[in-house]
């Protein structure tokens, strides 16, 4: 799919470097839970580390991690203690 942007969203855009726009559309979807981190890496052309640290440059954090994650590995470590 071809995507051609506004001029002022290019303007805004083109500081941030190449491949901007596929790493805000793969941060966009990864945060709306739409997508895995993978799957957002891969969209925004980068490496784990490389999204990761994009991520947390723009948006102050790496991963997300849902609260029924963490609860359901509490639940786990718990179920498991000897």
């Amino acid at each position: 799919m071809l995507v051609e942007l506004q001029p002022e969203v290019d303007e805004v855009l083109q500081p941030l470097g190449q491949h901007a726009v596929e790493f805000f559309l793969a941060a966009s979807l990864y945060h709306a839970r739409k997508i895995s981190f993978s799957s957002a890496a891969h969209i925004a052309g980068l490496g784990f580390d490389a999204f990761r640290y994009r991520l947390e440059e723009h948006f102050n954090q790496g991963y997300l991690i849902a609260d029924e994650c963490v609860l359901e590995d509490l639940r786990t470590l718990k179920n498991t203690e000897v």
